[in-house]
């Protein structure tokens, strides 16, 4: 929940190391994932909550400094927004990412029914996801060397999609450019 909420805790981690005691006897393995997907539900709703009550203004004053060039507000919520079901459902399974999907959506004013909807789903999927991967490995060594090998794995396919979008948004802008230029009239010369 805490993670969820906004704070840098290691949901995922705690969540593998649930399963793999679920694996030994020592906690209820349907327990771990209801009590898992709930807290992750209501962690990121306390998040957009937050993100919707204290985020905006808070972007909004800094906009103009360096966190905000660096972040460029304008853009990032434009393309939240056209992308907002796919990152709050997806965010949710990127370890440092989920940290940030409630509060984005919140700030970025998401409409809340749709946050809800693709935000059950992906805290659901998750915490029977997560717990299972743990029960089923059952070895905490192994469970480490899973985390990592998988986490490279979902940033090496986020690099690309975002690659892939970059390339895509520089190309309409080219052609966009081509074509303002093809349109504009050509200057009066005079005769002398």
């Amino acid at each position: 929940m805490l993670e969820n909420a906004g704070l840098l805790v290691p949901g995922e981690t705690v969540l593998l190391y649930a399963g793999y005691l679920c694996f030994h006897g020592r906690l209820d393995l349907t327990r771990v994932m209801i009590v898992s997907s709930v807290g992750a539900s209501l962690g990121d709703n306390l998040g957009y909550l937050l993100g919707r009550r204290f985020g905006f203004p808070l972007l909004h004053r800094y906009r103009k400094g360096f966190l905000g060039k660096f972040l460029r507000y304008d853009r990032a919520q434009q393309l939240f927004l056209r992308h907002s079901n796919w990152a709050v459902f997806t965010g949710r399974f990127i370890t440092g990412l989920r940290v940030f999907a409630g509060p984005f959506a919140g700030i970025f004013r998401m409409r809340y029914r749709r946050f809800l909807f693709f935000d059950t789903l992906g805290a659901v999927l998750w915490g029977i996801g997560i717990t299972l991967i743990g029960y089923a490995i059952g070895d905490w060594r192994r469970i480490v060397e899973f985390i990592a090998r998988f986490n490279r794995i979902l940033w090496g396919v986020v690099a690309l999609v975002v690659t892939v979008l970059v390339l895509r948004a520089r190309r309409r802008k080219r052609e966009q450019a081509r074509e303002q230029g093809k349109e504009a009239p050509l200057p009066k010369t005079t005769s002398n």
